[in-house]
C-alpha cells in the first residue's frame, strides 16, 4: 500500500509577515476519485514535523499524521479530511506563536500571525482544495507554543474554528496570561477541545495544562462532550509522544458518522 497522499506548497509568502514558509497538505483515501464531495479541515503549525522525518525538528521523529489519518479513516473511525501542516518559520516562532511578549524571551505576534493565517493560508486552501467552510468543519490545532497559539485563536475566533486540538500547549506562557483570556472571553458558541498533557513534562507544566482544563469546565465546557482532557502517564514534550495521540484528537474530533 502507497503511503498518504501528499501535496506540498514551497515558500508560501506572506505580506502580513513578510516571510515564507511550506504549507504540506494530506489528501484522505478516495479525495481524487470524488470530484462532487468536499471535505473538512484541519490546520496544524509546525508543519514540517508532521508528515516526514526527514524535515522534521528531531530527525526521524515525526507526528506520522498522514499515516496515522489514512488508517484512522480506512478503520471507519474518522471522517475522511484534509489536514494543512502550516510550517513554522525557524527564528521568528516565538514570536509568531505567542499572544504576549514576555521579557527577554519577546513573542507578542500571534494577532499578525492570525491574519496571515485567516487572510492568507485559509482562502489559498478553500481555492485550491475542495474543503468545506463554517466553523464545526474547521479545526486549529497544534503542539506546545502551536498548541497555545491555537487555542488563542480558537478562542478568539470562533466563528472560524469550531474545533481546536492542544497537545501539551505552552498555557504557562507570559505566566499563564491564557487562563485569564480564556475566563474573560465572551464566546458566542464553544469549540470542541482535545487538551492533553505527558506526566514527564514537568509537575508545573502538568498542573498549568489541568488548572486551564478547569478553566474551560468553569466556562461551560462539559468533559466527555466538548471537552475531552488526557493525562498521559510517562508522555514526554516531543514529536514520538505526540505521534501517539493523532488518531485519538482525530476521532474525538472528526469522528466517522
Amino acid at each position: 500500500m502507497s503511503g498518504p497522499q501528499l501535496r506540498k506548497h514551497e515558500q508560501f509568502a506572506s505580506r502580513y509577515l513578510h516571510n515564507r514558509r511550506d504549507l504540506i497538505v494530506y489528501l484522505p483515501p478516495g479525495y481524487d476519485g470524488q470530484p462532487a464531495r468536499r471535505f473538512p479541515v484541519l490546520y496544524l503549525q509546525d508543519g514540517q514535523n508532521l508528515f516526514d522525518g526527514e524535515t522534521s525538528f528531531i530527525r526521524g521523529q515525526y507526528w506520522r499524521a498522514g499515516e496515522a489519518a489514512d488508517d484512522a479513516i480506512r478503520r471507519g473511525t474518522v471522517e475522511p479530511l484534509l489536514i494543512v501542516g502550516v510550517s513554522n518559520s525557524g527564528k521568528t516562532r516565538v514570536r509568531e506563536y505567542t499572544p504576549w511578549r514576555v521579557p527577554k524571551l519577546g513573542g507578542g505576534g500571534a494577532d499578525r500571525y492570525g491574519k496571515f493565517f485567516c487572510e492568507e493560508v485559509m482562502p489559498f486552501i478553500q481555492a485550491a482544495y475542495r474543503v468545506e467552510r463554517g466553523p464545526e468543519r474547521t479545526g486549529i490545532g497544534g503542539s506546545s507554543l502551536g498548541g497555545l497559539l491555537s487555542l488563542y485563536l480558537g478562542l478568539n475566533m470562533p466563528e472560524l474554528f469550531g474545533k481546536i486540538a492542544a497537545l501539551s500547549p505552552s498555557v504557562w506562557w507570559d505566566r499563564g496570561h491564557i487562563h485569564r483570556f480564556a475566563a474573560k472571553k465572551k464566546l458566542s458558541s464553544l469549540p470542541k477541545i482535545w487538551l492533553d498533557i505527558g506526566t514527564r513534562e514537568g509537575p508545573r507544566i502538568v498542573d498549568e495544562v489541568e488548572r486551564f482544563r478547569d478553566t474551560l469546565l468553569d466556562k461551560g465546557w462539559k468533559s466527555g462532550g466538548n471537552l475531552h482532557f488526557e493525562r498521559i502517564e510517562g508522555g514526554e514534550h516531543n514529536e514520538a509522544a505526540w505521534s501517539g495521540r493523532v488518531a485519538p484528537f482525530l476521532e474525538f474530533l472528526f469522528p466517522a458518522a
